[in-house]
């Protein structure tokens, strides 16, 4: 192999990695895992968050290659605005998820002739079921989407203008193979670790567990709020 290319490559595996944690990634998984109390099957959400995104840029990669098409600054802003709207979307999701689990019950209680009420908040299970039965298209038919459209928006698509530097498109497509590589290898960790806390409170703390799960939604819907206020003042 030609050592320019293995440069290349190394260099695609290592923005790969840091692709992964780019803000608008890491709040849409971790929305996502956010639903789950098993460390496995959030690293397969992030597993299916990178197959999603490596696929999108092959795509694109061979209708560049083939069809000689580029990316115009409009389509991907429209795909910028799809982010942002997905964003806002899986964090109301959770948000809404998490504040369900809540539930306001009142008491009657009698203290020397005395009725009065108190307000209780009780907080249900947040999430879903732990580890059981996997089904792996329905846990990762929603990540693997989000992971399509992150790999069309944003800076993965700069990924693309490495197709008329390489010396082949065979080199360009293999430098994408291994940038996606590197990025599902990414989120698999980062969003093993995201997990880490929905699984050690899932049998614990369910009032723990229901806050963690709102901060990540509102984090995600937060992040989504921006970002479309963004591309909107552009």
């Amino acid at each position: 192999m030609d050592t320019s290319l293995a440069a290349a490559l190394g260099l695609g595996l290592l923005l790969g990695l840091r692709h992964a944690l780019d803000a608008d990634h890491v709040a849409a998984v971790s929305a996502l895992v956010s639903q789950h109390r098993s460390v496995g099957r959030s690293c397969l959400l992030g597993a299916f968050w990178g197959i999603g995104h490596t696929t999108a840029l092959l795509l694109a990669g061979l209708a560049v290659i083939t069809l000689k098409l580029t990316i115009t600054r409009e389509v991907e802003q429209g795909l910028e605005t799809a982010v942002a709207f997905l964003l806002i979307l899986l964090g109301g999701h959770v948000l809404l998820r998490s504040l369900g689990s809540l539930a306001l019950h009142r008491h009657e209680h009698s203290h020397e002739g005395w009725t009065h009420t108190h307000a209780h908040l009780h907080v249900g299970q947040a999430g879903s079921p732990g580890p059981g039965h996997v089904h792996l298209f329905r846990l990762g038919g929603r990540p693997f989407l989000v992971g399509l459209l992150h790999g069309l928006a944003g800076s993965a698509a700069l990924t693309l203008l490495v197709l008329t530097s390489l010396p082949s498109p065979a080199a360009g497509l293999a430098y994408i193979l291994v940038f996606g590589l590197g990025s599902t290898a990414g989120m698999l960790l980062l969003s093993g670790l995201i997990g880490l806390p929905f699984a050690l409170t899932a049998g614990s703390s369910p009032r723990v567990q229901a806050t963690i799960q709102a901060l990540a939604g509102a984090t995600s819907l937060g992040l989504g709020l921006i970002l479309m206020r963004g591309l909107t003042l552009a």
